[in-house]
């Protein structure tokens, strides 16, 4: 991985250094920070979110956009495209590495360069980018559960949703942990599918030993802005099988093989130059960013360690991580507050922590109404959707911004009696999930 420039260095160790607590000016009850939520004063001024964009170098940035208008060259595969696809092919060890202007199209171009079609089997605990790749061609996106440990496909349930119709699996490395690549691999070689990786949370993990990236046929990434790595927008496809490359690079340009000459169908997904000068930039303060999410996960870890009902997403340490994703699942037979309910303290405190995934995908149009009956098959993912809450972390997180959510979390389970009568006469006390595995479903269902 690459150094950070010494002025990054710096300014992040001005910005983000562990520093002494010292309480802030709001008001106290038996102790405790009076909650916004019970009349106290919100603990932070200015709105904290769980995605804010990692930056690095702004001068390198900035020398970047000026070569770039120096040059009038923005985008149709240009010098910074080039060098970005060559430092992307050498960070990951694999043979190709083709850039789009989104995660997304992407995903299509892997679904379409890979002939998919018919039935593909994905998780449907994911980012519904991940589904909608699929049936924007057509393509019926098997929804199938996921492992409760992992939060991972399940490769035993992948099993049972093979059909004469299914030409491929989906896996998604959800929150940067890799999936059962092994196990997966061993059921498309030996059912003769092609299995693709949305590996969108996943840049610069490891697994076994080895990058993400080279696993199934192809793997894609999102270099969306709230992403690890960010090119303003972005996306890649990964793969070391040369044909797949090839016809890749075809569809991204319209299909165009020369000045004139088109030989494939292909779309306008090219991404500009002024994406690839910031992907090329957050590259290079990649430690940086690890370093900040790394100190962040811990300190999160540390904070909230003895709340019941409160479990911290562990990373493998003997892998290479991004820690890039701070999550918290809540289990509601342990908890006096469930997660809803403690979305709503969060956010009243201006930290607007995330439901990951609510709804799942098969819970959201198009999904719901083509597939109503998906939810029966997947008790592990209705019961997660309930549970997970994504905190904030990054470059833009400091250390004593996870010390006040942290403080305000542990206020509101210790004080739950009060927090759950003030969203009742609020009206906005969700309903009880209590511990059933398998929520009733929706009322379209």
């Amino acid at each position: 991985m690459a150094i950070p420039r010494k002025s990054d260095k710096a300014d992040f160790d001005a910005a983000h250094a562990p520093f002494a607590v010292v309480e802030p000016a709001v008001e106290t009850t038996h102790g405790y920070r009076k909650l916004a939520i019970l009349g106290g004063t919100p603990a932070f001024e200015e709105t904290l979110h769980v995605g804010r964009p990692n930056v690095g170098n702004r001068k390198r940035l900035q020398e970047r956009i000026d070569t770039m208008l120096d040059e009038r060259w923005f985008t149709n595969n240009g010098p910074m495209v080039r060098e970005f696809e060559q430092r992307l092919v050498d960070f990951l060890g694999v043979k190709h590495c083709i850039t789009t202007c989104n995660g997304t199209t992407a995903l299509m171009l892997a679904i379409r360069g890979l002939d998919l079609g018919g039935e593909v089997i994905v998780p449907s605990f994911t980012f519904v980018a991940t589904a909608h790749a699929l049936q924007w061609q057509e393509t019926r996106p098997v929804f199938c559960d996921i492992d409760p440990a992992t939060h991972n496909l399940d490769p035993r349930e992948v099993e049972r949703h093979i059909t004469p119709r299914t030409t491929g699996i989906i896996g998604v490395h959800l929150w940067g942990r890799p999936c059962d690549t092994g196990a997966l691999e061993e059921i498309a070689r030996r059912r003769k599918l092609k299995l693709l990786f949305d590996a969108s949370h996943a840049f610069a993990c490891s697994h076994r030993g080895r990058q993400v990236g080279h696993f199934g046929n192809a793997e894609v990434f999102s270099f969306h802005a709230t992403k690890f790595v960010n090119a303003f927008e972005g996306g890649a496809i990964a793969t070391d099988d040369d044909e797949l490359a090839q016809k890749l690079r075809l569809m991204r340009n319209f299909g165009f093989s020369g000045y004139d000459t088109v030989e494939h169908l292909g779309m306008n997904a090219k991404m500009p130059e002024v994406c690839a000068a910031m992907g090329l930039t957050c590259l290079e303060n990649i430690d940086y960013f690890v370093a900040v999410n790394r100190r962040n996960h811990f300190a999160y870890r540390s904070q909230l360690a003895d709340l019941p009902g409160l479990r911290i997403m562990k990373y493998d340490e003997r892998q290479q991580c991004n820690y890039q994703y701070a999550i918290v699942e809540i289990d509601p037979c342990e908890c006096p507050l469930t997660r809803d309910e403690l979305l709503k303290v969060l956010h009243a405190e201006r930290v607007l922590a995330r439901r990951y995934f609510h709804p799942s995908c098969h819970r959201m149009e198009p999904y719901r109404s083509y597939y109503p009956m998906a939810g029966l098959s997947l008790p592990e993912t209705e019961r997660l959707s309930q549970r997970v809450l994504a905190l904030p972390t990054g470059t833009a997180v400091s250390h004593r911004d996870i010390e006040l959510v942290a403080s305000v979390i542990r206020s509101a389970v210790r004080d739950a009696g009060h927090v759950k009568h003030a969203l009742r006469n609020m009206g906005e006390a969700p309903a009880e999930a209590g511990c059933l595995a398998i929520p009733s479903m929706p009322p379209s269902c």
